[in-house]
């Protein structure tokens, strides 16, 4: 899950700039701290991440959009391996654009890489439907969900593109405390097959998925205990420390409880124009 992340979208909003108690933070700061383990900002490891990479085959001169880039970890990926496209990081955090610049220029300085801070909603290209590869991994609230992703998505990418999308999935029914826990409501979230299948509707095909494992989904959430509780650490005396480790240990227990069992999260590759069947 991104700010970019990573992501979930329920995460965004229950750690806005005001907490439950009326504490005020920087919520990019609080994604700062708890992602400063994260090389990349949602529950998908690094094999699976080459996985997708090499499951995109881009042509030279390609061009790539990523909303919710986080650290830009996916998009330097590509850059690295196809050394002519260019692409375009969009990230509302100025810690995780900053990161990802700096990236930028200590792996692929040669490469044409912009790496925009912004809101994502806002960002319009200068061309419709000019994007070889359009995606948004782990930040649909960005859109107000995964349809409506889907929809924006496919309005920037081009005849005969791939569309990417991260996107969280019920994997049995959710309890309520676990919502309330959460705050969010039953529909703001599908099934895994309804997520994949939610394309159709703008004429994309589903041609693969990526599954988060709970060793995956572990280590994305534990590493974000840990990082809180070793900032705290070296950071004492700052002001937001308090409000830090409460929103990671009430999430913890909502995960561990609850989350670890019922909240999936799967990264779908769909692609524009695919063959139509008679």
């Amino acid at each position: 899950m991104k700010s970019g992340n990573t992501g979930a979208r329920h995460k965004i909003r229950r750690f806005g700039r005001t907490d439950k108690e009326g504490i005020c933070m920087d919520r990019w700061k609080f994604f700062d701290i708890t992602h400063r383990e994260h090389i990349i900002c949602n529950p998908m490891n690094l094999e699976k991440l080459e996985q997708l990479i090499t499951l995109l085959p881009l042509r030279p001169g390609a061009r790539v959009l990523d909303i919710a880039t986080g650290k830009g970890e996916f998009l330097i990926r590509l850059a690295e391996r196809y050394r002519e496209m260019t692409g375009t990081g969009v990230d509302l955090s100025p810690y995780f654009i900053a990161d990802a610049r700096k990236k930028h220029q200590e792996r692929t300085p040669d490469t044409r890489l912009h790496f925009l801070e912004m809101d994502g909603a806002r960002y319009v290209p200068e061309t419709p439907e000019s994007f070889d590869l359009a995606a948004c991994i782990g930040a649909s609230w960005i859109f107000g969900g995964h349809r409506g992703t889907l929809s924006a998505l496919n309005k920037m990418a081009a005849p005969e593109s791939w569309i990417v999308a991260g996107e969280p999935y019920w994997r049995h029914e959710p309890e309520r405390e676990y919502l309330e826990a959460i705050g969010v409501k039953r529909n703001d979230f599908g099934t895994h097959y309804e997520n994949a299948d939610a394309g159709r509707e703008f004429g994309l095909e589903p041609v693969y998925t990526l599954v988060s494992s709970q060793d995956d989904w572990d280590r994305y959430e534990g590493l974000q205990w840990y990082a809180a509780e070793t900032w705290a650490s070296d950071y004492r005396d700052d002001p937001d420390v308090e409000a830090v480790l409460n929103r990671v240990r009430e999430g913890r227990a909502a995960y561990l409880r609850w989350g670890r069992e019922t909240l999936g999260w799967a990264i779908y590759v769909f692609r524009k124009g695919s063959t139509a069947l008679s």
